[in-house]
Formats: C-alpha cells, structure tokens, sequence
C-alpha cells in the first residue's frame, strides 16, 4: 500500500470514530460550532484561493487574445 492511501485510511478513520463519538454527546476533539463554522469559512476561502491562482485568469485584452491564440494552436476553436 501506499503511504498516501494509509495516511488517507487513518485521517478518515478518526474522522468516522469522532462522528460516532459525537453522536453520543462526546468529541475527541474539544471544538464548539463557532469554531466549526470559522474553520468552514476558512477553508473555502483557502480553496478559492488555490483555485483563483492556479487557474490561467486572463483580464487583460492581450491577454485575452493570447489565450485564443493558444487555444487555436492546439486545435481547439472556440
């Protein structure tokens, strides 16, 4: 096996064990819902901003001419 997919296996069996847990009135990890509802927000805003960044974003009008440029050289029209 690989080490990602054990890394994998183990994070979602603790995640599975705290909803249990939780079920029952009682959490491995001492976290109320404002907490919650922070690390949500934060983690959407993480994500935006990966995707945002690593997605080509082209505003500018040469830039935006470039692309359909490079979008005919690979064969693909718009």
């Amino acid at each position: 096996m690989k080490k990602d997919t054990i890394i994998r296996t183990v994070v979602l069996g603790i995640a599975l064990f705290n909803q249990v847990l939780m079920a029952n009135g009682k959490s491995i990890f001492p976290i109320d819902e404002t907490q919650i509802t922070e690390a949500i927000g934060i983690g959407f805003t993480v994500v935006s901003a990966i995707v945002a960044w690593w997605k080509n974003n082209s505003f500018t009008a040469p830039a935006i001419e470039a692309d359909r440029y490079l979008t005919q050289l690979r064969g693909k029209e718009e």
